[in-house]
């Protein structure tokens, strides 16, 4: 990818799971055209273990169907469309690289890194760890600091519903996604003028587990069994973790599971995680942030789209719109309601 010249194609077509996808983005990030290499359309076609960015184009149903995402490529191409998606630029130790998908430590990291050897059960090996996990209840050694934008839940789901609303109108659904007509304009045109989440002008007084910094930073300043950062929604097909996340909003969406939460509350989370019901959860802190930062007090495991990475102080920051995804639907497939619209 690093020395791919650029106008000879015009997409990269990536068959795996999401381990590859986060080395095309990185050996895009060092090509001697770097911002135009990372603006070069991915396609994901499913074939490994979460495939969590295909769920995220294609949704829950077709986001494991090799057909469903064959034939986003080849339409996609056709048509033009494109999807505007943010990366994570990450500072670790002197070196730098993007994130696209997630970033993890505490219990999450853990059953991640520490299920390679059940690859062979596909996306249920995560399942397994989450028990393994929660049995444990190990917290996570750790001080993390946030540049805070939002922490009303109530308020980041209006902002993802008008996103959504938004999207629909501009892309001219119909009721079959993938039976999409002509557009009018080009793909750059429509990533230029889409229109995007309102933000809040400040997030206003943090909440009461966080201690303020200066130039808007906050601290979490409570024991905490991980945190959990992403880019879209789903985690896995079993697992919307950002169910509010944004494909270009310039932010990152951060969970944060404090220690107060029991075993049993844990493992019953495992209910209803597929239609994010643990967004909810009394224990669980949700953020929306500009960048982060964390210093681990002792040993433990960081994950980065799945990827082991160095347990050492991380600087994670969200570039906006930097890269781009082929879409049918010009937003992240995630049907997300609160409880009194019918979600139990």
């Amino acid at each position: 990818m690093k020395a791919l010249n650029l106008d000879q194609y015009d997409a990269v077509v990536v068959m795996s799971g999401d381990g590859l996808i986060h080395e095309v983005i990185n050996g895009f990030a060092e090509h001697p055209q770097a911002r135009e290499a990372l603006r070069m359309p991915i396609a994901p076609i499913p074939s490994g273990s979460g495939n969590a960015l295909a769920v995220n184009v294609l949704g829950p149903q077709d986001g494991y169907n090799v057909s469903a995402a064959a034939l986003n490529v080849v339409k996609g191409m056709y048509i033009g469309r494109l999807m505007a998606m943010d990366l994570c630029a990450i500072s670790q130790g002197g070196k730098s690289s993007f994130s696209f998908l997630s970033q993890a430590v505490g219990m999450f990291a853990n059953l991640d890194l520490g299920t390679e050897h059940l690859r062979f059960l596909g996306s249920n090996r995560f399942v397994l760890g989450y028990i393994y996990e929660a049995l444990r209840k190990k917290p996570c050694p750790v001080k993390l600091s946030m540049k805070l934008v939002d922490s009303d839940r109530k308020r980041m789901l209006r902002n993802l519903h008008e996103r959504q609303s938004r999207a629909r109108a501009q892309f001219a659904l119909e009721h079959d996604p993938l039976n999409m007509g002509p557009t009018t304009g080009s793909s750059d045109e429509t990533l230029s003028n889409e229109s995007t989440v309102q933000l809040s002008k400040s997030p206003g007084s943090p909440p009461a587990m966080l201690s303020a910094e200066e130039d808007g930073w906050v601290t979490f300043n409570e024991p905490l069994l991980y945190m959990y950062a992403g880019n879209g929604p789903w985690v896995s097909r079993e697992f919307m973790q950002f169910p509010v996340a944004v494909s270009d909003d310039g932010l990152i969406d951060i969970v944060v599971q404090d220690c107060t939460a029991t075993r049993w509350m844990l493992l019953r989370a495992i209910d209803g995680a597929e239609k994010g019901h643990t967004y909810w959860m009394s224990t669980q802190h949700y953020f929306k942030v500009l960048a982060y930062r964390i210093e681990p007090y002792s040993k433990g495991h960081l994950s980065v789209d799945g990827e082991r990475y160095p347990f050492m102080r991380i600087e994670v920051e969200s570039h906006r719109g930097a890269a781009r995804v082929l879409s049918p639907y010009g937003f992240w497939q995630a049907e997300f309601s609160a409880p009194e619209d019918g979600t139990k």
